[in-house]
């Protein structure tokens, strides 16, 4: 079902459930393994996936179809994983590196986590990058998404996320040839 059509459903309230429910199992995976790049752990993973679909329902009747409902449905996605790494340090009282070091803890002792030595060690570096970087890097290299999407969900120019990307893929490359 098209984006659209599925708009069009929710707004009819009989619909909402059944159009929701289309909307879920067109973006449920993706907007999950989006959060779960920066979040790492699955039980977080799963928590802000639903509170972002929680989000999505309650606002989903103001969407005004300016950017397309997946970049809005990132967006919610994104700031609720931004607000949630936030939220984290602030209750620990931990700087970022910190928070990035109980992140690689959860990567290495997650049993939800699964891979090659290559795949694991590119997630130990991309904990390491900045969360903008981290952030960037994801969206463009695993999400496939382009620069004028990112910049849509996250309200930067495409030229500071091109620099951001840049940045990021040369410190992955660093690292990796470091071997962490």
């Amino acid at each position: 079902m098209e984006d659209k059509e599925i708009i069009e459903l929710f707004k009819q309230n009989e619909n909402q459930n059944y159009a929701f429910n289309w909307l879920i199992k067109k973006y449920q995976e993706k907007i999950y393994w989006h959060i779960r790049k920066m979040v790492i752990s699955h039980d977080d993973a799963d928590d802000l996936t639903q509170e972002t679909f929680v989000k999505v329902w309650q606002n989903l009747h103001n969407f005004q179809g300016n950017a397309k409902l997946y970049t809005w449905i990132y967006r919610i996605a994104t700031n609720e994983c931004l607000n949630f790494l936030r939220r984290k340090k602030q209750k620990f009282f931990l700087p970022i590196a910190d928070v990035s070091k109980e992140l690689l803890r959860k990567l290495e002792s997650d049993t939800y986590i699964s891979g090659d030595e290559v795949a694991i060690k590119l997630q130990k570096v991309l904990l390491k990058l900045p969360e903008k970087q981290r952030l960037v890097f994801n969206m463009k290299y695993f999400d496939d998404l382009n620069y004028e999407e990112i910049s849509e969900i996250l309200g930067t120019s495409v030229g500071a996320l091109k620099a951001s990307y840049h940045h990021a893929v040369k410190k992955i490359e660093d690292e990796m040839k470091r071997g962490i």
